[in-house]
């Protein structure tokens, strides 16, 4: 067993840092010493803190089984303190002065329904990327998918959002996806191809082979982080989600759920993903 810090929205902009973003945290822990590990990660990661510490409180917590090729088996998570606290941080000022001089904001669904709604109301006209989390709390986005501009997910959640389920054809869950309002969307399938959503087109998207996988976990926050990272450096939405693949790839094969990779490491992947291709 072994314990590290991560979350969706964390582990995604530490890449997006890896890819030379810079970034402020807005979250809420607990004042056990898995909060002190929060802490000390954000700060290792050159991340401007702005969290909250509940001193009565434990930190919000999930644990992953992989098999032995580092598939997941199962997951579960402890997240009472985002539903009973997160809201209020929204209203606080931390969170208004988070907004200054950003060019983009990053949430995953761990939120509460209203968190979001309160989130997307706020934050104006910048860009508002999502991390579905999984298939149980990705209807949570229903209410802001039209505000978003990009919403990544694994077939899973894209299934459940789109009450279609996982087994739907592909140009099927594409037209409900863009039923919802979603402008552009990454959904991903394990190691199998993904579909790449943008106003209602859909083209796929095949990852690299990639040996020595250790452990799948971090996968996608690394293909939010970094495809996020790339859009607001300037890059179109088909290359940049190209970035991310190579991100994911790295990934995988860390034993760690953000790898330890420099833009030189990063081109050379990007080298084995192949381009968007239309569906």
């Amino acid at each position: 067993m072994r314990e590290e810090v991560g979350g969706g929205a964390f582990n995604a902009l530490r890449n997006a840092c890896l890819a030379g973003a810079q970034g402020a945290l807005l979250s809420v822990r607990g004042g056990d010493s898995a909060g002190q590990m929060v802490q000390r990660a954000i700060d290792a990661a050159g991340i401007f803190d702005l969290s909250a510490t509940f001193l009565d409180r434990s930190t919000p917590s999930y644990t992953a089984i992989l098999e032995e090729g580092g598939e997941l088996v199962c997951g579960f998570a402890d997240m009472a303190l985002y539903e009973q606290a997160f809201d209020k941080q929204l209203r606080r000022r931390p969170f208004r002065d988070a907004l200054d001089g950003k060019d983009g904001v990053l949430t995953d669904a761990n939120l509460p329904q209203p968190a979001l709604e309160r989130l997307a109301a706020a934050i104006g006209t910048l860009p508002l990327f999502a991390i579905g989390v999984s298939p149980a709390k990705v209807i949570r986005l229903r209410p802001i998918l039209g505000l978003l501009s990009v919403l990544f997910v694994n077939r899973n959640e894209a299934g459940a959002l789109s009450g279609l389920g996982a087994s739907a054809p592909n140009k099927a869950l594409a037209r409900a996806l863009a039923a919802t309002g979603l402008a552009r969307a990454v959904v991903t399938s394990g190691s199998g191809s993904m579909l790449v959503l943008e106003d209602g087109r859909l083209s796929t998207l095949a990852p690299p082979p990639t040996p020595n996988v250790r452990d799948v976990t971090g996968a996608g926050d690394s293909l939010a982080g970094v495809t996020m990272a790339r859009m607001l450096q300037g890059l179109d939405f088909h290359e940049a989600v190209r970035h991310g693949i190579a991100a994911a790839s790295l990934t995988i094969q860390s034993e760690t759920v953000v790898a330890d990779f420099g833009e030189a490491e990063l081109f050379k992947r990007l080298a084995d993903v192949p381009k968007v291709i239309g569906a």
